[in-house]
């Protein structure tokens, strides 16, 4: 949706190797109309680099930062290695999602009989435009409804197609929870009794929707997570969880409680 702009300095960018020489590799970048820019070999990794290949490959699907930008020159340097690795994985993330959504306005088109490439590139840019990428047009709309759209001028019957859209294909991001809780029993048995205690704990719910971890933390502290579609459900599952392992600790000459839920 950016194939008329250039990337901006310091700007994460999305693209595949196209080639590779000794100096460096050259980029396509996806999302500014196939753009090429170069990563020098000073910037595929730290350190020494003896055989450039052993780093890179044509094909390779990258994220990189955008160290200058020169349009006057139709110059764009990189660099693979000032991106780290949860970076990477959280702009190839967004990448998917703009991929994946940009496959829905496809099959909105196909629904109302409209040429795809057309279609996408004339709403695509308006939704881009708008909501600064088309996955977050289709999110919003999944969360607020036509309201989304208020001030963009798309018809009616489109809208109504984003709208159902993003109903069908976004889930509702889970809502994660945690809470310590504190056991100690003077059991001869006590390992052995915690154990059960924990075990009794995680058993409480066997919902697939919902994902309950218990982990020791250091005795006497364990940690309990919960992750649900929603807070009072999330909430809900921790407090039973706690409570089935507090009410075995207490039978068995201890005792328990619940600290920091967060």
């Amino acid at each position: 949706m950016l194939k008329d702009k250039w990337p901006e300095e310091g700007e994460l960018v999305v693209g595949v190797i196209s080639k590779v020489e000794n100096f460096g590799a050259f980029v396509e970048l996806d999302e500014f109309g196939k753009k090429k820019g170069l990563i020098h070999i000073s910037e595929i990794a730290p350190g020494w680099i003896k055989h450039i290949r052993d780093h890179v490959k044509e094909g390779q699907r990258v994220v990189c930062k955008v160290l200058e930008v020169d349009p006057s020159r139709g110059r764009i340097e990189l660099s693979l290695k000032d991106v780290n690795e949860h970076q990477s994985r959280e702009r190839m993330q967004i990448w998917k999602n703009e991929q994946k959504a940009i496959k829905w306005l496809e099959l909105i088109a196909e629904r109302l009989e409209r040429d795809k490439k057309e279609f996408v590139e004339e709403i695509g840019q308006k939704l881009y435009d708008h909501f600064s990428g088309i996955f977050y047009a289709f999110d919003e709309a999944f969360e607020k409804g036509k309201k989304a759209f208020d001030g963009l001028d798309i018809d009616e019957e489109i809208i109504d197609e984003i709208l159902v859209t993003a109903q069908t294909n976004i889930k509702s991001p889970l809502v994660k929870i945690s809470a310590y809780v504190m056991l100690r029993t003077i059991h001869p048995d006590g390992v052995e009794i915690i154990k059960k205690a924990l075990k009794s704990a995680k058993k409480v719910t066997r919902r697939k929707d919902i994902m309950l971890d218990i982990k020791y933390i250091g005795a006497p502290r364990y940690s309990i997570v919960v992750e649900a579609a929603d807070y009072k459900n999330a909430e809900k599952i921790l407090k039973k969880a706690a409570d089935k392992a507090i009410e075995i600790i207490k039978k068995n000459d201890g005792e328990g409680t619940i600290i920091e839920t967060r």
